[in-house]
C-alpha cells in the first residue's frame, strides 16, 4: 500500500507544480500518439519533442505563442496559444502529407528531379553549415538503453544482475555554447541517472551535434570509418536520389528526397531528406545506417532531425533523436538518445543569404550549329552572401572557450523531482516513471550488504575456464575489495602462473593483486608474488604497494622491492607462453632472464592538461643466470647436441655481453607533453580527449655511481607520435624516436637502448618490429626508430564481395631502425586484420641496408 501511494504520488508531482504549463497528446489521423512529433515555439526560438506515446509538455511564462507541430509524413499546424498561470491542455491531431509532384515533362533521357534539389543543395552545404558565427542554447537530453532478451550464461560465464527492461535510463542539462571555427564549451548543469542517485550522466550534447552539412560524418564508437553525407560534394558517386514530391509549410515548399545508396555496402545512409525549396537548406532528415554501412556493435541507428528558423534566415536544429537495435551473444535489445534545443542566440554570418542562380550560357560563333542539337543543362553559379557586421555585444563570450569541453557541475545531481518537472521538455513515458520510482526506491537494497554478497556469490563461483586461461577475481563489492589472480596459461601475453624456460625449468610464478577502490575513486593496491624454479631450485619473492591518490591528475606513487628475475630486455619483447611454446616444441630458447635484488620508488601524474610526468629511482644488485634445463618434446637422439643457446645474448656491439655481479643505482624520467589537450571535467575525474597535435615525450635514463652504484652513463631521447584520419581512406599511426647517449664509463648489456623485436610466428606488439631479433642490435650509441601502420578500415576491401562478406579489413605497416651495428633497418608489411572479428595476419619483409634480409608470416590480435 506504502508503495503504491509512492508510486501515484510520483505520477502526479508533474501535475502538482503546472502552473504555467502547456501540455497535450499529438496524434494521427487514427488518434494513435506520435512519438517524437516536434513542437517548436516562434517566439522563443526553441521547442520540444513528443515522447513514445506522443504526450509533450511545454514550461511557458504567461503570454501569447506561436506553436508549430511538426512530424515527417505529416502536415505541419500551426496555433497560437494565450498562456496564462495555470496550468492548460492542447490537443492535437495532424493530417498525412498528401504530396504534390510538380508539373514535368520527363522524358526518358532526362534525370529524376530531385538530382537537380540534391545539386542546389550541395552547392549551398558549406554556406549553411558556417551561417553562424556563434550561437548558444540550452540541450535537454536523455538516453534510454533497454533489454529485450538476456541470455541465461556466455561462453560459460552466467551472467549476474541483468535483467530485461530498461537497463540504462539518464537525462540531463547542458548550456552548449559554439564559436567559429570550432570552439565548444558545454557545461552540464543538471543531471539524473535512474537507480544512481549519486551518479552523474555521461551524456554529452556536443557529441550528439552531427550536421549533414559535414561530408563525412564521424561517429566515435560507432564505426572506424566516417559516414559520407547525402549533401557531400562527391554524394553521387555513393547514392541516387528520387522525388517523392512537395508539400506547403508557413509558404515555402518542402521538397522530399528519397535517399538510395548505389552500392550495399557503402559508409552511407538511406531513407529520406526534406530540403526547403529555392534556399536548398535541411528542413530535416529521417535517415538510417544498417550493418552493411560499416557501423558496429548495433544492427541499426536511425537518425531523425528537426531544423527550423531560430533567426532571420538562420536555421538550426531543434530536436535530435538516434534510435537502434542491436543482437548478439543472445542479447537483444536497443534504445535511443536524444536532443531538444531550446533558448537559442545566435550571431548570423550573413546579412544577406547566399542564393543558387542559372547562368545562360554566352553565344558563340557556332550558335546556330547548336541550335539543331538538344538543349544543353543549364549552368548555375552561386551568389556568394553579404557577411554581417560584428554585432555590438557578443552572443557567446571568449572567457567560455577552453580546452575543457564539458564541464559537469559538482551539484548537478542534486536535483529534486519539482526541478526536473518544471524543466523536463519530454515528458517520461509510464515505464521510465516506473523505472525511476522501482530504482531509485531499490538503490539502497542494491548498494546494501546482503545484496551485493549474494551477487558476489555468484561472480566468485571459480571455474575450470577461469583458472586455466582468464585468471580469477575474487570481489567483496560491498567493501570495495578485489582479488585478482593470474590464469595458469595466458594466451594473450600478460603473466601466467605456469611457464619453461631453459633457466628455471619449469617455474611458477604466483601474484596476487589486491585492490581497495574508495567512493571518490582514489584506489590502492598491493601485489605480491612469489616465483620458483624446479631446475635451477631458486625461489625469488617480491611486493608491489600503489597509491592512486588524485584521480583527477591520475596522479599515483608505488614502491616494489624484493628478489625476483627479469628479461634482460627492459620491454619484455617475448610472453612467457609464447617462449614456452617456442623451448618445449622447436628448441628455441628466446627468453634471455636475469636476477636482481632490488628496490625501486616510481611517481607519475598530470602536471598541467597535456603534460605528465613519470619518474622512477631504482637500485638492484644485478647477478647473471645460467641455462639448467634442455627438455624439450622433439624426438632428439641421445648423441644429438642440445639446440638451445646459451642465456648470454649476442650483440653486434659487444663481443662479449655476458656480465658479473654488481650494482646499479638509475633514474628515469619522462615529460610527455600533448599540446591542444580537450578534457572533461566530472566531479570525480577528468577525461582527456586528445587534440589535433601529436604527443611529444622528452625522455632521460641514467646510471649513477652513488650508494654504491657501479654503472654510469647518460641517454635522452626525444619522441613524437600521434594518430591521423584519412576520413574513408583510413586512419594511420606513427611515431619516431632519437636518442644519443653520453658519459658512457661503464656499462652493461642490461644498461643498452633495446628494441621490441619478434623472432616468433605470434606477433609482439604492432608499435614494435616483427623479425628483428631481441638483442642483435641493442646500443649504447645513438639511434633512430620510427614506427608506421595505416588501417584502411575497409576502403579497399569492400569493392571485393568475399572480403566486403567477410568485413576483413586491409593494413600495411613499416617499421625503421638505424643503429650504429644496423645500419638501414626496415620491415614493411602487408596484413589482414578483423579476422573472425579479433585476428590479424601480417606477411612482413625485412631489408637490411637495402639487401633483402628475412619474410615472415605473423598472427596476432586485430580488432
Amino acid at each position: 500500500m506504502r508503495h503504491t501511494f509512492l508510486l501515484l504520488l510520483l505520477l502526479l508531482l508533474p501535475a502538482l507544480s503546472m502552473a504555467g504549463v502547456l501540455r497535450g497528446r499529438v496524434t494521427d489521423e487514427h488518434n494513435k500518439g506520435l512519438p517524437f512529433a516536434s513542437i517548436y515555439i516562434k517566439e522563443t526560438a526553441s521547442g520540444t519533442a513528443t515522447n513514445d506515446q506522443g504526450l509533450y509538455q511545454l514550461q511557458l511564462s504567461p503570454g501569447t505563442y506561436t506553436l508549430e507541430f511538426k512530424y515527417v509524413g505529416y502536415r505541419a499546424h500551426t496555433q497560437t496559444v494565450t498562456v496564462g498561470e495555470a496550468a492548460q491542455e492542447l490537443n492535437v491531431q495532424l493530417q498525412p502529407e498528401v504530396l504534390n509532384l510538380k508539373e514535368v515533362v520527363v522524358k526518358a533521357s532526362d534525370e529524376d528531379p530531385a538530382y537537380a534539389i540534391m545539386r542546389n543543395a550541395i552547392r549551398l552545404r558549406k554556406y549553411h553549415r558556417d551561417e553562424v558565427n556563434a550561437w548558444s542554447a540550452r540541450v535537454y537530453m536523455k538516453g534510454v538503453a533497454r533489454m529485450d532478451k538476456v541470455p541465461s550464461k556466455i561462453l560459460g560465464v552466467k551472467i549476474v544482475d541483468v535483467d530485461t527492461g530498461i537497463v540504462y535510463l539518464s537525462e540531463s542539462v547542458s548550456e552548449l555554447a559554439f564559436k567559429k571555427p570550432n570552439k565548444i564549451s558545454e557545461r552540464m548543469i543538471s543531471s539524473k541517472v535512474s537507480g544512481q542517485k549519486k551518479g552523474f550522466s555521461f551524456n554529452q550534447a556536443s557529441e550528439m551535434s552531427i550536421s549533414f552539412y559535414d561530408p563525412l560524418l564521424k561517429v566515435e564508437g560507432l564505426s572506424e570509418r566516417g559516414f559520407v553525407s547525402p549533401l557531400a560534394n562527391n554524394a553521387f558517386m555513393f547514392y541516387r536520389f528520387e522525388y517523392l514530391g512537395t508539400f506547403q509549410e508557413n509558404g515555402r515548399t518542402i521538397n522530399k528526397i528519397k535517399v538510395i545508396p548505389r552500392r550495399k555496402h557503402d559508409p552511407v545512409f538511406a531513407g529520406n531528406i526534406y530540403i526547403v525549396d529555392g534556399s536548398w537548406r535541411i528542413h530535416s532528415t529521417d535517415l538510417r545506417l544498417t550493418k552493411d554501412a560499416g557501423i558496429e556493435f548495433v544492427d541499426w541507428i536511425r537518425v531523425r532531425q528537426v531544423y527550423a528558423p531560430v533567426a532571420e534566415e538562420v536555421w538550426m536544429p531543434v530536436s535530435q533523436r538516434f534510435t537502434f537495435e542491436a543482437a548478439g551473444l543472445g542479447f537483444k535489445g536497443g534504445g535511443y538518445a536524444m536532443g531538444v534545443y531550446s533558448n537559442y542566440k545566435v550571431q548570423p554570418a550573413y546579412a544577406r543569404p547566399p542564393r543558387v542562380e542559372e547562368v545562360e550560357p554566352e553565344p558563340t560563333p557556332e550558335a546556330a550549329v547548336a541550335a539543331a542539337k538538344p538543349a544543353k543543362k543549364p549552368m548555375y553559379k552561386v551568389i556568394e552572401p553579404e557577411e554581417a557586421a560584428p554585432p555590438a555585444q557578443p552572443v557567446v563570450s571568449d572567457e567560455l572557450f577552453s580546452k575543457e569541453v564539458l564541464l559537469v557541475e559538482k551539484d548537478a545531481n542534486k536535483r529534486d523531482s519539482a526541478y526536473w518537472a518544471s524543466v523536463r521538455p519530454v515528458p517520461l513515458t509510464q515505464e521510465e516513471v516506473v523505472d525511476y520510482h522501482k530504482k531509485d526506491s531499490m538503490e539502497v537494497i542494491r548498494n546494501s550488504r546482503p545484496y551485493q554478497d549474494s551477487l558476489d556469490a555468484v561472480r566468485n563461483k571459480p571455474s575450470f575456464g577461469s583458472f586455466l586461461l582468464g585468471g580469477y577475481t575474487y570481489s567483496n563489492s560491498y567493501e570495495r575489495k578485489f582479488y585478482r589472480f593470474d590464469p595458469l596459461l595466458s594466451l594473450t601475453g600478460g603473466p601466467s602462473i605456469l611457464q619453461y624456460n631453459t633457466v628455471e625449468g619449469v617455474a611458477a610464478d604466483v601474484r596476487v593483486n589486491y585492490r581497495r577502490n574508495f567512493e571518490d575513486r582514489r584506489n590502492y593496491q598491493v601485489e605480491p608474488a612469489v616465483r620458483y624454479g624446479f631446475s635451477n631450485e631458486k625461489l625469488n619473492a617480491k611486493l608491489r604497494l600503489s597509491y592512486q591518490y588524485d584521480p583527477i591528475k591520475n596522479s599515483t606513487i608505488s614502491l616494489e622491492g624484493g628478489r625476483y628475475v627479469a628479461q634482460i630486455n627492459n620491454l619484455d619483447p617475448i610472453s612467457p607462453f609464447v617462449n614456452t611454446l617456442y623451448t618445449l616444441l622447436a628448441e628455441r630458447n628466446y627468453l634471455k632472464l636475469y636476477q636482481r635484488d632490488f628496490g625501486q620508488i616510481s611517481y607519475r601524474s598530470e602536471l598541467w592538461n597535456g603534460l605528465s610526468l613519470s619518474t622512477t629511482l631504482n637500485y638492484a644488485h644485478r647477478m647473471p643466470l645460467e641455462n639448467t634445463a634442455d627438455f624439450t618434446f622433439r624426438d632428439r637422439g641421445t648423441d644429438e647436441p642440445g639446440r638451445f643457446t646459451s642465456n648470454v645474448p649476442d650483440n653486434a656491439e659487444l663481443p662479449d655481453a655476458s656480465f658479473s655481479p654488481h650494482q646499479a643505482l638509475t633514474v628515469t624520467a619522462a615529460l610527455s607533453i600533448k599540446p591542444g589537450m580537450r578534457y572533461i571535467s566530472r566531479p570525480d575525474n577528468k577525461i582527456n580527449l586528445g587534440s589535433k597535435y601529436p604527443t611529444f615525450t622528452l625522455s632521460y635514463r641514467g646510471g649513477l655511481k652513488a650508494l654504491g652504484g657501479d654503472v654510469k652513463y647518460n641517454t635522452a631521447g626525444l619522441s613524437i607520435a600521434d594518430e591521423v584520419s584519412f576520413g574513408l581512406l583510413g586512419r594511420s599511426k606513427y611515431s619516431v624516436l632519437g636518442a644519443v647517449f653520453w658519459g658512457k664509463e661503464d656499462m652493461r648489456l642490461l644498461d643498452y637502448k633495446h628494441f621490441n623485436g619478434n623472432r616468433t610466428l605470434i606477433a609482439g606488439t604492432y608499435e614494435g618490429f616483427q623479425l628483428l631479433d631481441y638483442y642483435r642490435y641493442s646500443t649504447n650509441n645513438r639511434y633512430l626508430e620510427a614506427h608506421y601502420e595505416h588501417h584502411f578500415n575497409g576502403f579497399l576491401f569492400n569493392k571485393i564481395p568475399l572480403f566486403r562478406k567477410l568485413k576483413w579489413q586491409e593494413v600495411v605497416s613499416l617499421n625503421y631502425l638505424n643503429t650504429q651495428a644496423s645500419r638501414h633497418y626496415l620491415e614493411l608489411g602487408l596484413g589482414i586484420e578483423h579476422i573472425f572479428k579479433v585476428f590479424r595476419v601480417d606477411f612482413v619483409t625485412s631489408f637490411q641496408e637495402g639487401n633483402k634480409a628475412r619474410t615472415g608470416v605473423m598472427v596476432g590480435f586485430g580488432f
